[in-house]
């Protein structure tokens, strides 16, 4: 719920700073006082569109700051966002120069507006004079009545979204089959002729290395012979010469150490070259002169050269070269193979449609619930005899929201028949008409919001499942008895949700549990406008004032006292 409101420099505030209560709050005060200056205010902070022309004139920003109840459908996406979660609490700032350039923050960390867009859909939800109109919108129709059905619509749109990409699959590789068909042959000659090849992965360097060896094999071959000799069977050898010297040394050592140390490093010697000589007999013995082998290498690295310039490409790559396209042929003959394609989007379908008529089910089943709540509502809001219904009826085509289009329909008193409600002509039967729908709605919420928007952090709530609701002006063209019931209603709302309205009637603004009064001034030749929370004597003269002026104020008061004590 809405905590904290906070202006400063906005159109005619100077400096604003509010603690919103629960409950149901109003804000009343004289035509022109700039009751809906919050309202505008809120709307900026959550997202609206704004221009330099709400910077009070003279200064260089406007400031607008609304704390919040952080919602548990937010929490996810605070998080995935890198916005600050600690503290259960939710503060959506904004600013705008006098240049008109905007600035957002959301507890803190910086933000755009489309963010501060998607946080007010899960804090605040405003019903206008107009509100009526949303509820002709074929949209905001299925919305509210999927709240009262707790619909949780993801797996209706993952299916939709599943049967759309098989179709578009489908349809295109029906366009492209002669291209397809083409593209295929192609990769499959190209295939086939690395097939032949058969490249290994470090196949490429282990040949050059054996072709270098063969092609070199009697330099080879005299250089072993010639080190063997040297080392072991010459005369003389290394092998012997450093013998020779290790017994000289042997001999003498007994005279001077130093000298022994001597011939063993000459021992160690003798034993390498020892070493040496049984490596190089070795070698040798495996080492023969193999021109057979040297041809086939010679054909393998030319076939090797000769396919990777006709492809354009390093020798080394031929083998990845041939994954790839094995991979793509792979994904080809799948893309082309229709059979499987069409199958898959009959599936797709049938999975939809399982989908689709659980939905069905769900929204025929709530539609006279909705109907019955709604109606009971009518009675209280100088509707009596009056019937709302719910006309679920099939699609022609199937749509990504289901089967079945949703309209409400309204009688507004007894005797007569249910109409499209775009149709009722009276402007203050649509007000109350919204009221009443939103009063369900909101009683719906609770438990919308624990099988839809809590499941999904992402997704947005169902109409009348946030935490705040806020009627602005919705009351126009009530009065008497039904705006008693107009602020009743209210109040009932704000036992389980917060609810804040601009009211012009005396009757609703006595139902609220906090009272505003906004107020208007002029100040060193400046209109200023102010918020200040009301009780007590200073109330009960704002609801005398709203019932009859200064003229009539002792019968005002006695009776804006006799309302005050009948809300209780």
């Amino acid at each position: 719920m809405l905590r904290r409101i906070a202006l400063q420099d906005f159109v005619i505030v100077e400096a604003l700073d509010l603690d919103i209560g629960a409950g149901f709050s109003v804000l009343t005060g004289e035509t022109g006082a700039g009751k809906s200056i919050l309202i505008d205010a809120l709307q900026l902070a959550l997202g609206s569109r704004g221009d330099a022309a709400l910077v009070r004139e003279g200064a260089v920003r406007a400031e607008i700051a609304a704390e919040f109840d952080l919602p548990d459908t937010l929490t996810g996406w605070m998080q995935e966002a890198g916005f600050d979660t600690a503290g259960g609490t939710l503060l959506l700032r904004r600013t705008i120069d006098a240049q008109g350039k905007s600035r957002a923050w959301i507890n803190g960390g910086s933000a755009t507006v489309g963010q501060l867009r998607e946080a007010g859909e899960h804090l605040v939800e405003i019903h206008g004079q107009h509100a009526w109109q949303s509820l002709t919108r074929p949209a905001a129709v299925r919305s509210l009545l999927d709240a009262q059905a707790r619909l949780d619509l993801a797996p209706l749109a993952a299916a939709w979204g599943h049967w759309r990409q098989a179709l578009q699959a489908l349809e295109q590789a029906r366009r492209q089959r002669d291209t397809l068909d083409q593209e295929r042959e192609r990769l499959q000659w190209q295939v086939g002729e690395l097939d032949r090849l058969n490249p290994g992965e470090h196949e490429w360097a282990e040949l050059n290395a054996e072709h270098t060896r063969l092609a070199h094999a009697q330099a080879l071959l005299e250089a072993a012979r010639s080190a063997l000799a040297a080392v072991s069977e010459g005369d003389p050898s290394a092998d012997g010469l450093a013998a020779r010297a290790a017994d000289a040394l042997e001999a003498v050592s007994g005279y001077d150490a130093a000298l022994g140390s001597v011939a063993d490093v000459l021992r160690s010697a003798q034993a390498q070259l020892q070493d040496a000589a049984h490596s190089l007999q070795t070698y040798l013995a495996r080492q023969e002169p193999d021109p057979h082998r040297l041809a086939e290498l010679d054909e393998r690295l030319s076939t090797w050269m000769q396919l990777a310039r006709r492809h354009r490409r390093q020798p080394a790559e031929l083998p990845a070269l041939l994954q790839g396209w094995r991979q793509e042929l792979q994904a080809l003959e799948a893309s082309a193979d229709l059979a499987a394609l069409e199958q898959r989007a009959v599936q797709a379908e049938q999975a939809w449609r399982t989908e689709a008529q659980k939905v069905s089910r769900a929204r025929k089943t709530a539609a006279p619930r909705l109907a019955a709540a709604v109606t009971q509502a009518m009675q209280q809001l100088g509707m009596e005899g009056g019937r709302f219904e719910v006309a679920v009826t099939p699609v022609q085509e199937p749509q990504s929201f289901g089967l079945e289009q949703v309209e409400f329909l309204v009688a507004g008193h007894a005797g007569s028949s249910p109409r499209a409600l775009a149709k009722v002509a009276s402007g203050g039967e649509l007000s109350r008409l919204a009221l009443a729908i939103a009063a369900t709605a909101a009683t719906t919420a609770t438990g919308a919001i624990s099988t839809t928007a809590a499941t999904n952090a992402r997704q947005r709530p169902t109409q009348g499942a946030v935490p705040t609701l806020i009627f602005d002006e919705i009351d126009a063209g009530v009065g008497g008895a039904v705006g008693d019931s107009v602020g009743r209603l209210m109040k009932q709302l704000g036992a389980n949700t917060q609810v804040l309205a601009v009211t012009h009637l005396a009757q609703v603004a006595a139902c609220a549990d906090g009272h505003f009064l906004v107020s208007k001034a002029s100040t060193q030749g400046r209109t200023v406008t102010d918020v200040q929370p009301v009780a007590g004597e200073a109330r009960v003269s704002e609801i005398a004032r709203m019932l009859g002026g200064e003229r009539l104020a002792g019968t005002s008061r006695a009776h804006a006292q006799a309302l005050l004590g009948a809300s209780r």
